[in-house]
């Protein structure tokens, strides 16, 4: 498998050097050269696949030569061995639901994978491998679940102070041994900066081999390819072949990697990017123009994210042609008082709990269904996140049900630790020449 930079079509690397570098020395992100369509054969029979399977020829069909395939089955059967469901709330909506890993989010399909690809790439004699990573709420613990313990790797997470749920936090403070984790005066945004200037700091790059488990990394986004295919498997079984996916987006690693499943022959009629207020994609796929802005605390934490980092990604699969992106694409954003609202009619209706930013999947999916008339249209939102992460949101009705996971009660129990620092690069400089001086 062959990459290149976003920002140079003529660079070339190979696949461990992209999820190793995580960043090309240009500021760009990793992609591959070539997109090959899925065998037209295996799509037509992807309903008799399990999920590790459909995994397996998907991850063949993109890394091409770059692992044994003997490597790749284990990896991918190690990675995802707990169920995806698709729950089915009426007769053509479903809940995709993609929290059932040791994190409880989806960002375990990441995590899980990327730690074990590293781990196959790692030799035992190299250097000390300094995993950085920003998180606005799921993805430090889904890190911190995937490689904890992992030999050789040292994990650093970085997250906004205030912005995360109590749980999230826990998550990220009660593991200990590789995983560190470091709270920012700041915002997400803030916490992301401080990772890319790291990456590009020559005096840091001298005394560490940095790489990132952010969906910057190559190998985060590959693995969330799998569930579109999964689910789509799972409506072929029902004779539903015109499908529309909402999907809850922050950093927009979640739709470029549905884009990417699009790209290698999912059948999907519609994506649509469900945003809270921090509307920068959705603004542009209405005007033209993209704007980043600084980002804003809402009560769907995971997704206050005012300038996407995958955004280069997905205007590079379409060739920055946006006339072209929102043929496919659809953006939509709602408020703090839109997504409780949400939470109750999911729940008055259906009688089932949604996470916020799951509830804004489904107010997307809503929306684009009146507009658009598709009676037929089976309509999938993705359930990101176990609503017990959010306790703190949760309407006081609604959580009367709800019933937290047994790691989550384990989690109550452990003691936190964590560092404490600002958003300004250099302190943040010194804190791991401090920290990891040995």
């Amino acid at each position: 498998m062959k990459l290149y930079s976003t920002n140079n079509t003529s660079l070339r690397v190979d696949f461990p050097d992209a999820v190793f570098n995580s960043l090309p020395q240009d500021n760009g992100l990793y992609m591959p050269v070539q997109i090959k369509p899925l065998d037209a054969k295996f799509l037509d029979k992807i309903d008799q696949y399990s999920l590790p399977e459909i995994a397996f020829e998907i991850a063949k069909n993109l890394l091409q030569d770059a692992m044994p395939e003997n490597e790749l089955r284990r990896i991918v059967n190690e990675a995802f061995n707990f169920p995806v469901p698709l729950i089915q709330l009426d007769k053509n909506t479903f809940a995709l639901e993609l929290f059932h890993g040791p994190s409880l989010a989806f960002k375990d399909f990441g995590a899980r994978f990327m730690s074990r690809i590293m781990g196959y790439f790692l030799k035992k004699d190299e250097q000390m491998l300094d995993i950085l990573v920003a998180t606005s709420g799921d993805t430090g613990g889904a890190v911190a679940a995937g490689f904890y313990m992992v030999p050789n790797t040292r994990v650093t997470i970085l997250y906004p102070k205030g912005k995360v749920s109590d749980i999230q936090k826990m998550q990220l403070t009660t593991n200990g041994e590789n995983i560190h984790a470091v709270e920012v005066e700041g915002t997400f945004d803030d916490c992301q900066a401080l990772v890319k200037l790291a990456f590009l700091d020559q005096g840091l790059k001298q005394r560490f081999r940095f790489t990132s488990a952010n969906s910057i990394n190559i190998a985060r986004l590959i693995p969330q390819t799998f569930y579109y295919f999964n689910a789509y498997a799972q409506l072929k079984a029902k004779g539903m072949t015109n499908l529309v996916f909402s999907v809850p987006s922050g950093n927009f690693g979640n739709v470029a990697a549905g884009l990417l499943a699009f790209k290698m022959g999912l059948p999907v009629t519609q994506f649509l990017a469900a945003t809270n207020i921090n509307d920068t994609v959705p603004s542009f796929l209405k005007t033209g123009i993209y704007t980043p802005k600084p980002s804003v605390q809402t009560y769907s934490n995971a997704m206050d994210v005012g300038n996407p980092s995958n955004w280069v990604r997905i205007m590079d699969l379409f060739k920055e042609d946006p006339d072209q992106l929102k043929v496919i694409l659809k953006g939509y954003s709602f408020s703090d008082e839109q997504t409780l609202d949400a939470i109750n009619r999911i729940f008055e209706t259906y009688n089932y709990v949604t996470c916020p930013h799951t509830a804004i999947g489904w107010l997307a999916a809503n929306q684009w269904r009146d507009e658009n008339q598709l009676s037929n249209a089976a309509m999938i939102f993705l359930s990101t996140a176990h609503p017990c992460k959010f306790p703190d949101v949760i309407p006081a009705q609604v959580k009367k049900v709800m019933v937290s996971p047994e790691q989550v009660i384990k989690l109550k129990a452990s003691e936190n630790k964590f560092d404490s620092i600002s958003s300004d690069f250099s302190e943040f400089k010194n804190y791991l020449l401090e920290k990891y001086s040995s």
